[in-house]
């Protein structure tokens, strides 16, 4: 699996769950790799794709309760549907 594969897989699991982690919905961050192959998890390479969808901005981080807490970041919406190739949402 290449990186470009892992970050659709992390940004398709956010935007699956229901509800979708936009914005303040939330998510723990262990929780990003959980949809991925055992033997990737914690690999460098998952953390390369993960910490480079920060980079881009598509995924935000606070913490709560005591843990990161991860979402898509709504106003980046636009170019994280261009990203996985999925036509924009009617406005």
């Amino acid at each position: 699996m290449d990186k470009k594969s892992i970050q659709e897989k992390i940004l398709r699991k956010l935007m699956a769950m229901n509800p979708q982690k936009w914005g303040n919905s939330h998510t723990e961050e262990d929780n990003l790799v959980k949809g991925l192959p055992k033997h990737l998890r914690g690999t460098k390479i998952v953390q390369n794709a993960i910490e480079e969808l920060y980079k881009m901005e598509f995924l935000t981080k606070l913490k709560k309760t005591g843990e990161w807490h991860v979402s898509l970041n709504p106003s980046k919406k636009e170019d994280i549907y261009r990203f996985l190739g999925l036509p924009l949402e009617e406005k």
